[in-house]
């Protein structure tokens, strides 16, 4: 499994972002893809989760600023991200849930893409 982030940058207060992540080798079933983000000095913070039937879950920090989506025809997972504060600064990294005897496990990680709001 591959998961490859891209989209991260720069941004002002009140800005908008969108990151993608190319998933190869991935199999999207009956677990959940995500995001996470870690800022520095943190620990890691889901941000937004989405099962394959669509089904999705926010941090309370971000709920109505972002949405999370998927295309099953390209294999990539999407986080689109509105009315960002400088809060938000962090390393956001795609995750993905694979099944290992009956439960689903967050095995797949990729390397993250920095996201930077300033004011």
């Amino acid at each position: 499994v591959e998961l490859v982030e891209s989209g991260g940058g720069s941004v002002q207060v009140g800005g908008s972002l969108k990151l993608s992540c190319a998933a190869s080798g991935y199999t999207f079933s009956d677990c959940k893809m995500g995001w996470i983000r870690q800022a520095p000095g943190k620990g890691r913070e889901s941000v937004a989760t989405i099962t394959h039937d669509g089904t999705t879950d926010y941090a309370n920090s971000v709920k109505g600023r972002f949405t999370i989506s998927h295309d099953n025809a390209t294999s990539t997972l999407s986080l689109q991200m509105n009315s960002l504060k400088t809060a938000d600064t962090a390393t956001y990294i795609c995750q993905a849930e694979s099944r290992v005897a009956g439960t689903c496990y967050s095995l797949n990680w990729g390397r993250g893409t920095q996201v930077t709001v300033s004011s």
